[in-house]
Parts: structure tokens; sequence; C-alpha cells
């Protein structure tokens, strides 16, 4: 049973930065994804970020780009989402997901229904 623990979340100003930590445990594959998602009240939950074991490959929303980086060390079995020049409209419940599987199609990696394994959450409130 994978089981994963999201944290790091926090209240913080405009234009700040928080780095969320998802602690990933129960893996029984080397081949698996790793994704982030975010969830505002009165909103569907969307894709954020996704890392994927293989090869490394990432992807981000487009609403993201460039100011979240998404990285994973395997020693510690913790996969990052790094969040620099915040906006209020970040503010959200952010969870991480896993998925096991061999050659994790990317173009889906931002439906939440693909993964598997949940977190139970980490609420980020950018605020002044």
């Amino acid at each position: 049973q994978v089981r994963l623990a999201e944290s790091g979340g926090g209240l913080v100003q405009p234009g700040g930065s928080l780095r969320l930590s998802c602690a990933a445990s129960g893996f029984t594959s080397d081949c698996y994804a790793i994704g982030w998602f975010r969830q505002a009240p009165g909103k569907e939950r969307e894709g954020v970020s996704c890392f994927t074991s293989e090869h490394g490959v990432t992807y981000y929303a487009d609403s993201v780009k460039g100011r979240f980086t998404i990285s994973n060390d395997t020693a510690k079995d913790t996969v990052y989402l790094q969040m620099n020049s915040l906006m209020p409209e970040d503010t959200a419940t952010y969870y991480c997901a896993a998925l096991e599987v061999p050659l994790f199609n990317g173009d889906v990696w931002y439906r939440p229904y693909e993964y598997d394994y949940w977190g139970q959450g980490t609420q980020v409130t950018v605020s002044s």
C-alpha cells in the first residue's frame, strides 16, 4: 500500500515562496508517477505538476510554469514542489498523488482519476 504525506503548506504573502514535500512509502515498483494537484473552494481539482520516475520527466500546468519546480529526492523518498512568485490565485489545498505504472502516459498527467493513491493535503494561502 502506497502512503503519501504532504507537508510545508502555510500562509505566505504575494511574491513569496513555499516548498511542499510529499513523503512516499510502500512503492513496489521503480516505475511510478507522483503528481501535485490543488483544489480551491468551489473549484475542481487541477493538476499542478508531475514527476515520473522513468527518465525523470516532469510536467507543469501552464499557470505555474516558470514559477514552480518539482523535484525528487530518491534517498528520502520525497518529492518536492518549490513554489516561487506565489500569487493569491495559488491559494488552495495541495495534494500529492501517486500511480505505479510502467510507461506512464504523460498526456494524462493532469487528470486526478489517473492516480490511485492520495495524501491528506496541505493548505497554501497567499494573502497580504
